[in-house]
């Protein structure tokens, strides 16, 4: 522990103390988000549509080609969380969106 100023944690799957610093980069690295076509998305972001998708709960379709601004990450890789101007609280799949 070489390093005073940075605090040690121990990594279960390697069996090694490693700094903290060093597994939130890693963890970081593993939360890669990546839209239909494969561009990583990043909070803040606006994603289009790519097709017609049934909103539960809302009785409502959103479009193929319609926008959304300001999506946020979540836990779930494959999912990313959203507004719109009808819809509070929308979950996406990654699956049907690419990145604008």
């Amino acid at each position: 522990m070489a390093d005073g100023d940075d605090d040690y944690v121990y990594d279960e799957a390697t069996g090694e103390w490693r700094p903290a610093s060093e597994l939130a980069a890693a963890a970081a690295q593993q939360r890669e988000v990546r839209d239909a076509s494969g561009n990583i998305l990043v909070d803040g972001d606006a994603v289009t549509l790519i097709k017609d998708l049934k909103v539960k709960g809302a009785n409502q379709t959103l479009k193929q080609g319609t926008v959304i601004r300001s999506i946020r990450l979540t836990d779930n890789p494959e999912e990313i969380d959203c507004r719109h101007e009808t819809i509070k609280g929308l979950v996406l799949r990654t699956e049907f969106v690419r990145k604008r």
